[in-house]
């Protein structure tokens, strides 16, 4: 089956709209997407690319927060907006994610991260929001972010981050097939159209 790298870091804004539709798109385009959590922060932070700091970008923030919502109409959701913004605990939603794409959780988690986020107004990785999505995945707080606080995570978290830099990705969500990099939740579609027009026919 075709393969595409999903580039995402939870604290992205569009990228709410491709996290609630991968699932239809997938069987629809018989494709998988490899999930990866990665800094975006980090890597704009890098570039010198700060989003959306209030007041001085307040129209271009509010641009932002209409134009996910009439793209979110397009597809049939119904966000509240605006959602929290930005993050106060970016990082550690991430590394939940890292340790989750790790043990077999993470898309879960992520979906019902991003639900949560932008149709309840419940910010990621605060109380009590962590704990009651733990609690609906019947996954042991405690233990989760025991396990997040781990080198071993913090490691995968910074090799991702520097994997997706030197693979081209500059924003969040990135799709990436065969070296070929698509930013955008609006570029996905494009992505798919070009997975097909290049596929290789296997004999």
């Amino acid at each position: 089956m075709k393969s595409i790298d999903f580039w995402f870091s939870i604290g992205s804004t569009y990228t709410y709209l491709s996290v609630t539709r991968l699932d239809s798109i997938s069987k629809s385009e018989n494709v998988i997407f490899n999930w990866i959590p990665f800094s975006v922060r980090k890597i704009m932070m890098e570039m010198d690319n700060i989003p959306f700091t209030p007041p001085s970008k307040k129209i271009k923030s509010d641009y932002m927060w209409r134009d996910i919502e009439r793209r979110a109409q397009f597809y049939g959701f119904s966000p509240k907006l605006p959602a929290p913004y930005p993050l106060t605990q970016f990082d550690l939603a991430n590394k939940i994610a890292v340790l989750g794409m790790n043990e077999g959780w993470g898309i879960n988690y992520v979906k019902n991260t991003y639900q949560r986020w932008f149709e309840e107004r419940k910010e990621p990785a605060t109380e009590p929001n962590l704990s009651e999505i733990m609690e609906d995945m019947n996954l042991n707080k405690d233990e989760v972010l025991k396990k997040v606080s781990s080198p071993e995570i913090e490691a995968i978290y910074q090799k991702n981050t520097s994997n997706a830099f030197q693979s081209g990705v500059f924003g969040s969500p990135t799709f990436i097939y065969e070296g070929e990099v698509f930013w955008g939740d609006d570029r996905l579609e494009d992505c798919i159209k070009w997975l097909n027009l290049n596929q290789t026919t296997e004999i």
